[in-house]
């Protein structure tokens, strides 16, 4: 099927895909670029302006993914824009592990003001969510002096060997890697749309009534780490219970909560970080994606008690780069001044309401979850078992893309919607009418 055309309320598609440009690009990547690289459609991007990223022959696609949460603002956002073009004409590096510079107190200070802990605080600067994470993990057994860590099944944290370790998504991401860093025990996350609300507090409460009582020793456990909503296992929403659990088990054996907010937070759910939708405060946070609106950056903030190292412990050259820092700090002043939270909580409910009937209405949708712009739609084969249509998922996207529609996939069968949150219910309405024709289409 021959996709439409739309007009210039929505996505514009002048040639197939992928166009003849597209196609010499592409030819190229297949000979140049690692092919670990994991690539949906043959999207070759050109430019990108709020939520439309123009390709290299000329086609506008709105874009629902954000480039994987990270463009929270939008692409190239004015005043980010001039701001990296400002700090870019001024200082480019100064290795922040080696020498002072302005900038890096300002954001720490700024992100202390908006953390989901009280303060006093501390911030570490990396280059991505990843390195953030490796920095959380190497605080934590640097602070408690205990080697142990427990993550759940489905987490994804980073593919540095740290944070791989602690990854539990797909196999492909740890396979012909091992040995994985040792002394990470992996549980399980709840699953409230197969198994119910009460399958949470079963998830918290083996930690300690089962694990701790048979193979791992509380007071040999440095951290806790968990997504307070899984990105790459499902865009799956911790409930409070669960979280409240954890906090308790935590408080209880003098372990570390450390919440990854690394796709989650900077605004996606309508709150700064998804964590307060629990009321639970973590002792370490980790963020980076959509911090800086699509400048590199990560950022390990800790209660300032914790992060206790001496020099040398850790550190990171181009972590807190200037340029990156200026981008952030335009970031947060853009989501603050426009209301972003706002906007990302109404649009957000807007679309989770427009699709609440779709488990009913559609043979293929077995789930829709999330909070604010983190929502994931789950397709099914047999309702009753919840059987996963995994490649029905990717053919969906396929699909969308085809019609101008930018979507990616996450866990095993689940579409994830994570469009920047400058995104207007104009525009999502117009692209939940192509997921739902898409839906169709593949269900048929």
């Amino acid at each position: 099927m021959t996709p439409k055309t739309m007009t210039m309320a929505g996505p514009i598609i002048k040639t197939a895909l992928p166009g003849p440009n597209a196609k010499r690009v592409l030819e190229g990547d297949d000979r140049y670029i690692s092919p670990s690289y994991t690539r949906s459609y043959p999207l070759v991007a050109k430019e990108g302006r709020g939520i439309v990223v123009t390709d290299v022959d000329g086609n506008e696609f709105f874009d629902f993914s954000s480039g994987i949460a990270v463009t929270s603002t939008g692409h190239c956002h004015p005043d980010v824009v001039a701001a990296i073009q400002k700090q870019a004409g001024e200082l480019i590096h100064m290795s922040g592990t080696d020498f002072y510079y302005e900038s890096l107190v300002t954001l720490a200070d700024r992100l202390s003001k908006i953390a989901p802990m009280p303060g006093p605080h501390r911030v570490y600067y990396g280059n991505s969510g990843a390195e953030a994470v490796e920095c959380a993990l190497k605080l934590a057994r640097y602070h408690t002096k205990r080697q142990n860590v427990i993550a759940f099944f489905g987490a994804f944290h980073g593919r540095t060997m740290g944070a791989l370790s602690l990854t539990a998504s797909k196999p492909q991401q740890r396979r012909r890697f091992g040995p994985p860093v040792p002394g990470v025990t992996h549980v399980l996350y709840p699953d409230v749309y197969r198994k119910g609300e009460q399958d949470a507090l079963a998830c918290a409460r083996f930690i300690e009534d089962k694990l701790f009582k048979t193979t791992l020793p509380p007071e040999e456990v440095a951290a806790i780490f968990v997504e307070p909503i899984q990105g790459e296992g499902g865009y799956v929403p911790a409930p409070t219970i669960f979280m409240q659990e954890l906090r308790r088990i935590c408080d209880r054996h003098g372990i570390l909560l450390v919440a990854d907010e690394v796709q989650s937070g900077a605004g996606r759910t309508g709150k700064w970080w998804a964590i307060q939708h629990t009321g639970v405060q973590p002792d370490i946070i980790c963020m980076a994606k959509g911090i800086a609106s699509g400048m590199p950056l990560g950022i390990t903030l800790s209660k300032a008690d914790i992060m206790d190292w001496v020099p040398g412990s850790h550190a990171s050259t181009f972590g807190g780069n200037p340029v990156c820092i200026a981008a952030s700090l335009a970031t947060l002043e853009v989501i603050e001044r426009e209301g972003l939270l706002r906007n990302a909580e109404e649009v957000g409910n807007h679309m989770v309401q427009r699709m609440a009937n779709w488990p009913k209405k559609h043979k293929l949708v077995g789930d829709v979850r999330g909070r604010g712009l983190m929502v994931g739609v789950e397709l099914v084969t047999d309702k009753q078992a919840k059987t996963p249509a995994s490649a029905e998922r990717d053919r969906v996207v396929e699909l969308a893309f085809e019609r101008g529609v930018l979507f990616l996939g996450c866990g095993v069968n689940t579409i994830r919607i994570a469009p920047p949150l400058i995104t207007t219910k104009e525009q999502a309405d117009v692209a939940i009418e192509v997921l739902e024709e898409c839906v169709e289409l593949v269900g048929k």
